[in-house]
């Protein structure tokens, strides 16, 4: 592996862990950001000439240390953080001396930092992705339909709350872990939902995005048992991960799931969700993640019936509709209703939804296509797979689309 990509892979692999790290020193998230992104840069220059170092994940740290100390004597501030910084001449250790894996991991504490009652909910989840995960204001701001530019101004404005109002960087009383916990989960859900809606798999880092927000969801769990909802994420999570492999075909075309191998599933992790799901059931405390979680069990007992429970999931949609009404669920029930009530109804569903909603909203079109075509309204079905195919980002999805629009003649000639 080259320089670049090392220092690359190693940022991508280990920046929530040292941002997490070096701002529970500095409380200073920023900064903390700012060192780490320095160090970075310094590495582009050195690894290429010096070479990798043995611990690429300890040489950012001192490096990032370093930073921090640096800026610290030169704003003059207080001696005991300056001490912490130093932690024991920490100048003079090289990456080889320093173990990384006895440092701590403080990024679930970041977490529920990020979730401060003092800082603007609406923001909540936007800091974590970026302090924790690792994600730019540029891929937030699209994920929440704003501009970069705002994204990034309302990012700096948290931040700065959380140095100038000097919130404390430990993990607050169990009362309020159980208020912060909900904008947690949904940080780690819209991580792991980044990483997955790249179905093509090219890029590793959507992977240790993915990995990454799997094992924050286990630590939610260790740390707050009793939450029925962290083991309904990790629960979810732990479905969608089992189907990874199958997503795709070895030539990289994507496969929807009604369409997947269940041989390539991987069965240790859905029964690990199983698992999770049927402990949080237990504490008849319903919510959100459980009844998403309950939806992907339907989906993975195909692996042992082979046909789908369409029943099953339009009570199950339903449910979910009344706790969280996003057009995601909506088109998952109405999806449910064709299959038990008929195309025609499930059209009905979609149709009402509101226009300017999902005007921009590329599942609805695929969906409302994929009705059409079946209806055999070739015409209508052609325009909504061409606005479907305008909206799709993701190349494999793209293709798919595009041959279920080409398949369009066929259907229309066999009515």
């Amino acid at each position: 592996m080259d320089a670049r990509r090392a220092a690359e892979m190693t940022v991508r692999n280990s920046y929530g862990r040292l941002v997490a790290y070096l701002a529970a020193r500095t409380r200073d998230v920023a900064a903390a950001e700012d060192a780490l992104g320095d160090a970075f840069l310094a590495a582009l220059k050195t690894w290429p000439e010096a070479g990798v170092p043995k611990n690429p994940e300890a040489w950012l740290l001192v490096a990032a240390r370093n930073r921090l100390i640096d800026a610290a004597r030169r704003s003059q501030v207080q001696e005991n953080i300056l001490e912490t910084l130093k932690m024991g001449n920490l100048r003079s250790h090289t990456e080889s001396a320093f173990d990384s894996s006895l440092f701590p991991d403080d990024r679930l504490k970041l977490l529920f930092i990020c979730a401060h009652p003092a800082i603007d909910a609406n923001i909540h989840t936007p800091l974590m992705l970026q302090t924790v995960l690792g994600l730019n204001a540029a891929q937030i701001a699209s994920a929440f339909l704003v501009a970069p530019a705002t994204m990034s101004q309302r990012l700096v404005r948290a931040k700065t709350k959380i140095r100038d109002a000097g919130i404390a960087f430990d993990l607050p009383e169990t009362g309020e872990l159980q208020h912060r916990l909900m904008a947690v989960l949904e940080a780690i859900y819209a991580a792991y939902n980044h990483a997955w809606e790249t179905v093509d798999g090219g890029d590793p880092r959507h992977q240790g995005l993915a990995e990454e927000a799997i094992w924050l969801a286990r630590l939610c769990v260790q740390l707050m048992p009793q939450e029925p909802e962290a083991r309904g994420l990790l629960a979810l999570m732990l479905y969608c991960e089992s189907r990874r492999d199958a997503r795709r075909t070895d030539s990289g075309a994507y496969v929807p799931l009604l369409e997947q191998e269940t041989r390539l599933w991987l069965q240790p992790l859905m029964d690990e969700a199983e698992h999770e799901l049927a402990q949080a059931a237990q504490f008849d405390k319903l919510g959100r993640f459980q009844l998403e979680a309950a939806i992907q069990s339907v989906h993975a007992q195909r692996a042992v019936t082979q046909h789908v429970d369409w029943e099953a999931l339009a009570v199950l949609y339903e449910g979910l509709i009344q706790l969280s009404p996003t057009l995601g669920e909506c088109l998952g029930h109405a999806a449910a209703i064709a299959k038990t009530q008929g195309l025609e109804k499930g059209l009905a569903e979609i149709d009402a939804l509101p226009t300017a909603k999902v005007n921009n909203y590329q599942p609805y079109w695929a969906l409302n296509a994929y009705f059409l075509k079946q209806l055999r309204q070739i015409a209508e079905a052609q325009q909504c797979y061409s606005r479907a195919i305008g909206l799709t980002e993701d190349p494999a999805i793209r293709a798919f689309l595009l041959h279920q629009s080409s398949t369009l003649d066929e259907a229309h000639e066999n009515s």
